[in-house]
């Protein structure tokens, strides 16, 4: 029987319960989202959802034959999955374990290492150069016969940057030759916005694994999809290691309509090439350092001013992503692409705030 003051608590306790996580007066330019949402088709679906739909459990074996033919694979070799991080975590938990290592180049997108680390594997990471262009020769270096799987984020993750298919090439052949039973990870979830992609080389290649997702270019970060392709050898043990209902019933319903508008998916990547282009413009004018981009992003260097400048963006309702303690990042901070007047309101910020916190170009 519960106590009269927890009776009292709960009569009593009325917790606030927003109507919408989303503030029309903030802009958040610091998860890498479209922020403009999803394709007007997806949502239209969305709001047509039953009852009966949302209590059923979800099936994504029904959906994935759909995956595999937009993406040109077979069925066998794709796999739908919770975001672009389920397919990471599966493959951390496949190819790692206490006795082998993880080997990836640093800066990059943090839940390699959060999802290698909770396999005990060796963290094995080789610092980019100071362009940060990828560490080809460093990283071939470092693999053995201990390597269990090897990261590449292509386009990477917080720096824009892209790796030469050629240097991807020699990293599968050798990981192939010197460590026969490890994986290979593309993650690329950037690849609209870049264009390239290893997918033809599955067949050439067994040991790579390759992931997308549908939260940056589709706008549909909230509804956590995303898709695993493997060869269909590696996909079979994937699959023994994977939840069936992973992926959520209005993600799997809504895909097929997400996939059919391209046109939506087009329009937004226009977008951020044009404003990219315009906020680069501004940067330069401004003197702030920034480094080429093939993403719906930017890192951009700040410098010891980089805490203040952050907290006062926030002030004018611009909130940014704080790359600073990366490794290579300090001073830095990383800038999501929006639409047309997103992009203008952040160049018009973006000198005044740098004036409030007394910051100087470099001579």
């Amino acid at each position: 029987m519960p106590s009269v003051q927890t009776a009292s608590l709960r009569k009593n306790s009325k917790p606030k319960v927003p109507k919408s996580v989303v503030n029309p007066n903030e802009l958040r330019l610091d998860q890498n989202e479209n922020t403009g949402g999803c394709s007007p088709r997806v949502l239209a679906r969305l709001r047509s959802l039953l009852g009966q739909e949302v209590a059923s459990y979800p099936e994504r074996s029904i959906y994935e034959p759909l995956m595999a033919s937009h993406l040109g694979m077979k069925t066998e070799e794709v796999m739908l999955t919770n975001g672009a991080d389920e397919g990471i975590h599966l493959l951390c938990e496949l190819y790692l374990n206490p006795k082998l290592d993880a080997i990836m180049a640093v800066p990059s997108f943090g839940m390699y290492k959060h999802y290698a680390m909770a396999t005990d594997a060796n963290i094995v990471e080789v610092p980019m150069s100071a362009d940060f262009s990828f560490p080809t020769r460093d990283v071939l270096a470092k693999i053995s016969s201990k390597t269990g799987l090897i990261f590449i984020g292509n386009p990477n993750n917080p720096t824009g940057t892209t790796v030469p298919v050629e240097d991807i090439y020699r990293i599968l052949e050798t990981a192939a030759q010197v460590a026969p039973k490890s994986g290979v990870l593309v993650d690329e979830a950037y690849f609209e916005f870049y264009g390239q992609t290893l997918l033809p080389e599955l067949h050439r290649f067994p040991n790579l694994h390759i992931t997308r997702t549908f939260s940056k270019a589709y706008g549909m970060a909230g509804l956590r999809v995303g898709v695993l392709v493997a060869n269909a050898n590696a996909m079979q043990r994937l699959q023994r290691i994977s939840s069936p209902f992973s992926v959520n019933t209005i993600a799997l319903t809504i895909l097929p309509i997400a996939l059919a508008d391209q046109g939506f998916v087009r329009a937004y990547i226009a977008n951020v090439k044009r404003e990219r282009q315009r906020l680069q413009n501004s940067l330069e004018k401004i003197g702030l350092r920034y480094w080429p981009s093939l993403a719906n992003f930017l890192l951009v260097e700040i410098g010891e001013g980089r805490a203040a400048f952050l907290k006062e963006m926030a002030k004018e309702g611009i909130f940014l992503r704080d790359r600073g303690s990366d490794p290579l990042c300090g001073g830095c901070v990383r800038i999501s692409i929006g639409n047309k007047q997103e992009m203008e309101r952040v160049v018009e910020r973006l000198p005044v705030v740098l004036k409030r916190i007394g910051w100087r170009r470099e001579a």
